[in-house]
């Protein structure tokens, strides 16, 4: 049995909510900050896994691509909660806070729900496969958006 009904209505303008002032973060501001949440995670990564593995951990022929249970723990999984921590919690990594970006719901203008921000950086995936070209796109899209912008609905601006 089929249920009759309208359709729900179309999302608004993306760009409704949001102030009309709004600076969005170009490619290179937004590189530089990847550099520095890079930075950050491997000071953080790099010792643990040495702790765990000693520095075997660095030989490859011997440990394989994945060294243990704790590499994926430490090297993919922490990684991406802290990041969607950061996003739901401050709307921002700390390299996005060290260039006075902020990551927000292009519906709304305001902060991730754990849901965007975990569909965000999974898109992050999609846009690096195809040599990086859904990150590159930030550099033409007039909105500033990559691939995972798109997919997640979210904007980077200026805080």
């Amino acid at each position: 049995m089929s249920r009759r009904g309208s359709l729900p209505a179309p999302p608004p303008d993306m760009t409704e909510r949001l102030p009309e002032t709004v600076e969005y973060v170009g490619f290179w501001a937004r590189v530089g900050a990847s550099l520095i949440d890079t930075a950050l995670a491997l000071l953080i990564i790099v010792p643990l896994s040495i702790a765990v593995y000693g520095t075997s951990y660095f030989d490859v022929a011997s440990t394989g691509l994945v060294a243990g249970p704790a590499d994926v723990l430490i090297s993919w999984v922490l990684p991406a909660l802290a990041v969607v921590l950061f996003w739901v919690h401050r709307q921002a990594t700390p390299g996005k806070m060290a260039i006075s970006a902020r990551v927000v719901d292009a519906g709304t203008g305001g902060p991730l729900g754990v849901g965007r921000s975990i569909v965000r950086y999974l898109g992050y995936f999609v846009s690096t496969i195809p040599l990086g070209l859904g990150l590159l796109w930030v550099a033409f899209d007039p909105k500033k958006q990559g691939w995972h912008d798109k997919i997640a609905g979210t904007y980077v601006v200026k805080a």
